[in-house]
């Protein structure tokens, strides 16, 4: 088991957190506990299910329609994620595709809104990030591609690498565009906010934000206090999507409550594309270093 571990830490969870037991990991490994988890502490999920066969992912949209997202059910970085699934055609695909990443899978309704990690530790809440799909933003004079490139030389004068990457001008992209009528020469309007892709993928050059963690209302952070410890963790990586924002508690809101990462990425914290890092991740981290935990070496 330490070797599968090292083989597994190497290759999908290189650069993570590793301050939760065994026992802690193994408890919220899947996506399908995270949303027993969050059904037993009355917090808003996506309705959703495992399957094997795609036939049972039909079944799933026959009773709930689109859109949809489909995952694997063990995986992270949004690597085979495939949403927002809007057609049978789409879903036929996806539901095949999803299988050389992870045997069993996910299917659930997909929300479109603010994307959110929270770290929240038992010391308090660690960091908020906000995750958005690569963007540019127009100035009425340059195309698209002269864009990206200007996005690209800023974020490598401010060494953002290897966290934000630069934005691709790949197949993906270039098909993104198109499907929205545009091309890599085509001139955004003056503050124009231009998508290049619907997934956060940091291969695609994706980008984070940090929240001030004030923001957070005092029943979300309750709600959240209730998940690291009903899992009895040390630190837990919470992704949430809400309509309207981190600063409206969760229950009053369109709201989806997506997953749990025993072992979050923390170095994305430390370098945003926008907002200040916060001046207290340090303090975090010393005191998370000091904790004794069991296991940790295996999977």
């Amino acid at each position: 088991m330490r070797l599968l571990h090292q083989f597994l830490s190497h290759f999908f969870l290189s650069d993570c957190s590793d301050y939760n037991s065994l026992k802690v990991r193994r408890a919220c490994r899947s996506k399908a506990q995270a949303r027993l988890a969050f059904e037993e502490n009355t917090l808003p999920y996506a309705k959703g299910k495992t399957f094997i066969n795609p036939y049972s992912a039909f079944k799933f949209y026959k009773q709930y329609g689109f859109p949809l997202v489909v995952k694997p059910n063990v995986g992270g970085f949004s690597r085979g994620a495939y949403f927002p699934i809007e057609n049978k055609a789409q879903l036929l695909r996806a539901s095949i595709a999803v299988k050389k990443w992870w045997p069993n899978s996910i299917i659930e309704q997909y929300l479109l809104g603010k994307n959110y990690r929270i770290v929240m530790t038992k010391f308090g809440v660690m960091s908020v990030l906000r995750r958005y799909p690569p963007f540019i933003v127009g100035d009425g004079l340059r195309a698209i591609g002269a864009l990206i490139d200007a996005e690209n030389k800023l974020r490598q004068q401010m060494q953002l690498a290897p966290i934000t990457q630069l934005i691709p001008k790949n197949k993906a992209i270039k098909k993104h565009l198109k499907q929205q009528g545009m091309s890599f020469s085509t001139i955004p309007t003056a503050k124009q906010k231009v998508y290049l892709h619907h997934k956060i993928s940091l291969k695609l050059g994706s980008s984070v934000e940090v929240i001030d963690k004030a923001k957070l209302s005092d029943k979300n952070k309750q709600d959240l206090i209730k998940i690291l410890n009903f899992f009895n963790a040390n630190i837990l990586g919470i992704d949430v999507i809400c309509k309207e924002g981190i600063e409206t508690d969760f229950n009053t809101q369109q709201c989806i409550f997506l997953e749990l990462n025993s072992r979050p990425f923390l170095k994305m914290h430390d370098n945003p594309r926008y907002g200040e890092k916060p001046k207290d991740l340090d303090d975090f981290y010393n005191k998370l270093e000091q904790l004794e935990v069991a296991d940790n070496e295996k999977y």
